[in-house]
């Protein structure tokens, strides 16, 4: 048994080879724009991860991806970060057709035999603005629908095949409802302009994609029931449980790696080094709890995503303790010598930052727990 060893066996055996070719590089050149990372990510036929069997794919249960994910995130955070986007989208896709819309089957299919990348249009980087407001309007325009905003950040800007974008539409009745729009990402009216700013993550490809008069077959819209403020469907809870566990365990594995780190150079005490490995793993198992649960269900209800939730806010204090400490076990030679150590701390703390902050959902997380529907905002 070594540290991390379980993670790296599970990535190994589901996407071969992909943990050796990161190795291979410094965290540095995995970390810069333009990195080797996605590539890497997808020659090893990382896109069909959650893509069930029958539809050719991996088939990954919930606590194997989440252990992947850990250890993406202890060798390339940005990677962690832009394929949680990639993997939560396609998990969409397999809601969605459980319910039969009738086409999402053969993108599936095509995920895998073309190993498509998708990227995650869904609302996220307004301050105190509701997840389940996008920024993406659609409408109704003869035979087709038009669509119409943008979404920053999205990861995976410039290596997407196709963006899965939450967008809000009316409904006959003149509702505006909550739709899933699939995006081909060679669309005419589809643009990428520049917006990550910060070296930290800067891998992720997290740029501005703009929607300019993108015109869509109508079937390749789906719309649901969910309005901004109701409680979720089945497809938003998925999503939503998907993108919670996996994003906290590529930034536990962040902050794993800084602990790996003090483990091989022997910094701090013996009790310093055991209390490191007791925070980040027991941050990990509270996510592999909600993983394997997830995996004996079969129907998702809110109180898993309440568990969901509540296993990312106690990784992110664990992360916040376990980074800091780590930085002083690994002292100021370590610190003089090397800009890694401060880097995946700085990294790590991403996860404050990802949708539905704590603040934002602090009033429906004890509303849910005194039996009210839970309502994301």
């Amino acid at each position: 048994m070594s540290f991390l060893g379980t993670e790296r066996e599970v990535l190994e055996r589901r996407l071969p080879g992909l943990d050796a070719r990161l190795a291979a590089h410094p965290l540095a050149e995995l970390e810069r724009p333009g990195s080797p990372a996605i590539a890497a990510f997808r020659d090893a036929g990382g896109a069909a991860l959650l893509v069930p069997e029958h539809h050719t794919g991996i088939g990954a249960s919930p606590l194997e991806a989440v252990r992947l994910q850990r250890a993406v995130g202890a060798r390339c955070p940005s990677l962690a970060v832009a394929t949680t986007m990639h993997h939560f989208s396609v998990a969409g896709l397999v809601e969605i057709a459980r319910h039969g819309a009738g086409f999402e089957w053969m993108l599936l299919e095509a995920i895998v035999g073309d190993r498509l990348l998708l990227a995650s249009g869904f609302a996220e980087g307004r301050t105190g603005q509701s997840v389940l407001r996008p920024a993406i309007t659609a409408q109704r325009r003869g035979d087709h629908i038009l669509l119409n905003g943008s979404k920053k950040p999205c990861s995976l800007a410039h290596s997407m095949d196709v963006l899965t974008a939450s967008v809000t539409m009316t409904d006959a009745e003149g509702t505006e409802r909550l739709a899933v729009a699939i995006v081909p990402a060679k669309s005419h009216g589809v643009s990428v302009r520049p917006f990550w700013r910060s070296s930290v993550l800067a891998g992720a490809e997290s740029e501005e994609v703009v929607l300019t008069d993108v015109e869509l077959d109508p079937q390749m819209v789906v719309l649901s029931d969910v309005t901004a403020g109701s409680a979720l469907d089945s497809r938003h809870l998925a999503g939503f449980l998907w993108c919670e566990l996996l994003m906290t365990a590529g930034y536990v594995g962040t902050a794993s790696a800084l602990v790996e780190r003090v483990l091989r150079h022997g910094g701090g005490s013996v009790a310093d080094r055991a209390a490191l490995v007791t925070e980040v793993d027991a941050a990990m198992l509270s996510v592999e709890a909600v993983a394997r649960e997830m995996g004996d269900t079969s129907g998702w209800g809110e109180a898993l995503l309440v568990k969901a939730l509540t296993a990312r806010y106690a990784a992110q204090d664990a992360i916040a303790r376990t980074t800091q400490a780590a930085l002083t076990a690994l002292g100021g030679m370590s610190f003089i010598g090397s800009d890694e150590g401060t880097y995946l701390a700085t990294a790590a703390t991403g996860l404050n930052f990802h949708p539905p902050s704590r603040g934002r959902t602090a009033e429906a997380l004890c509303a849910a727990l005194d039996g009210q529907a839970l309502r994301v905002g």
